[in-house]
């Protein structure tokens, strides 16, 4: 973080000082939540949750080199107190934002966000110091902590934004007002919490309604290939880019294909001039990605070649999405086990048809959870789908869910041996240890509560008498 003195911040979030000796103090280390990251300097935030007491951790944090504790009550140790910890959060991370000036992009999605927040932020720092979320800390709480890591060198700011409800994505534009704002599509992921795909429009939408305006320089980036996203552009003052592979979009693709090994390739078109991308990450889906950090860039001034070059060389940032390992006896392992909803089922199920092109392939696929009403529709069209593409055998792992998985399957066609229900991770392990052969290509994928990377890590571990090849 920017080096801010404790009476500073203590203004800021509206709190007091105690036991802090020395109020002119600066904290120059980042600010945390996890005691375990704290280096001399840091602010250390106290959070009380379900198991854990943020607070019970004030002494060993300051012992640690922490420059003082942000909390709701006295600790006996340098402490700034507040009446919420979350809302002092979020008031400091604006002060910073505003007080840096960088370029702050954020973007938001039913699917793909994490992966296109990736190649945002692989794109924009080959122009100048780039700041992003890890992972998809994209809540009230890894937000305003991903902005306060940046820091007097930071230009560019990268922000995903997540939303289980209406109002979610306001307050965190509230908390770190963007400049470009990205939406990328609306599907079905949390349609069971939103109640509907309109729901779910209205509140992404709501990034583009926080813009400045385009003579302010705000720009609204929109799925032009996304009828519900499209009509964001009436929601906003700001300028709106539309990318995609319509002929309307500004920024688009064109001779779209796959490489031999599952690999996107194809035309970029921006306003600026065109050039050939191909990708090192794996599956179709990730042409959209692409084409949304094309338009992101090319709005922050960046031409099409280097654009290009930058979506050609960037990779997987963050774990358990479409990782892609080849064990020594030549088994591919797809570890997709971060999440899962149905449009990054059907883009996973197609990448692995892709990748296993003359080989057998395996989707080894769990639970979707929040869909709500629409949960047996849903998994029933997976389970379809895996017959249409001939994926070669599909494991179901897990109960009701899975179960309406296979019988997707089966109804489908699936008669024989295609698909199999299994009750949990370690009869999925059992099943693929005994019939997996040298060259199958195996895909694992659920949401996160499933927990099915279990699966891809034991895989990785049988067999494993050399070197690993992660590509």
């Amino acid at each position: 973080m920017i080096a801010l003195s404790l009476a500073e911040i203590a203004a800021v979030v509206g709190g007091q000082t105690y036991d802090i000796p020395d109020p002119s103090v600066e904290v120059t280390g980042p600010v945390v939540r996890d005691s375990r990251e704290v280096v001399p300097g840091s602010l250390f935030v106290a959070f009380v949750g379900e198991r854990v007491d943020g607070h019970d951790f004030a002494a060993a944090v300051v012992e640690a080199g922490a420059a003082a504790v942000l909390a709701s009550r006295p600790v006996g140790v340098p402490a700034i107190v507040v009446e919420d910890v979350q809302a002092a959060l979020g008031a400091l991370a604006r002060h910073v934002v505003e007080r840096l000036g960088a370029t702050l992009v954020a973007l938001t999605g039913s699917a793909g966000k994490t992966s296109t927040k990736d190649l945002v932020a692989q794109v924009l720092r080959r122009k100048a110091p780039t700041v992003f979320t890890p992972g998809s800390l994209n809540n009230e709480i890894g937000l305003p902590l991903t902005a306060l890591s940046a820091t007097e060198e930071t230009k560019f700011l990268v922000l995903e934004m997540g939303a289980r409800g209406i109002g979610h994505i306001r307050y965190l534009t509230e908390l770190t007002p963007p400049r470009v704002g990205l939406v990328l599509n609306v599907g079905t992921a949390h349609i069971g919490e939103f109640g509907g795909r309109e729901q779910i429009a209205q509140a992404k939408g709501e990034l583009v309604e926080s813009l400045p305006a385009a003579e302010d320089g705000g720009t609204a980036i929109l799925n032009a290939d996304d009828p519900l996203v499209r009509a964001m552009a009436s929601r906003t003052k700001a300028k709106v880019i539309l990318f995609g592979e319509s002929g309307e979009a500004d920024v688009r693709a064109e001779n779209v294909r796959l490489t031999d090994s599952g690999q996107p390739a194809f035309r970029l078109h921006t306003p600026s001039g065109a050039s050939d991308v191909t990708m090192r990450l794996y599956g179709e889906h990730h042409v959209s990605n692409a084409l949304a950090a094309a338009a992101v860039a090319h709005e922050l001034g960046m031409s099409a070649t280097e654009i290009a070059t930058a979506l050609s060389e960037a990779g997987s940032l963050s774990r358990w999405r479409m990782e892609v390992t080849e064990r020594p006896d030549g088994v591919t392992v797809v570890n997709d086990a971060y999440n899962a909803n149905p449009e990054s089922m059907r883009a996973a199920l197609r990448a692995l048809v892709a990748m296993g092109t003359g080989r057998r392939t395996w989707a080894v696929l769990g639970k979707m959870a929040e869909l709500g009403d629409e949960a047996l529709a849903e998994h029933d069209a997976v389970g379809r789908l895996a017959v249409r593409l001939n994926v070669s055998k599909l494991v179901a792992v897990g109960g009701r869910e899975a179960s309406w998985l296979q019988l997707g399957a089966y109804n489908e066609g699936s008669w024989g041996e295609e698909s199999v229900h299994v009750s949990d991770a370690q009869a999925a392990i059992d099943l693929l240890r005994s019939e997996l052969r040298p060259g199958d290509v195996v895909l694992v994928k659920a949401s996160r509560s499933v927990g099915l990377e279990s699966v891809a890590q034991a895989l990785l571990e049988t067999g494993a008498e050399g070197e690993v090849a992660a590509r």
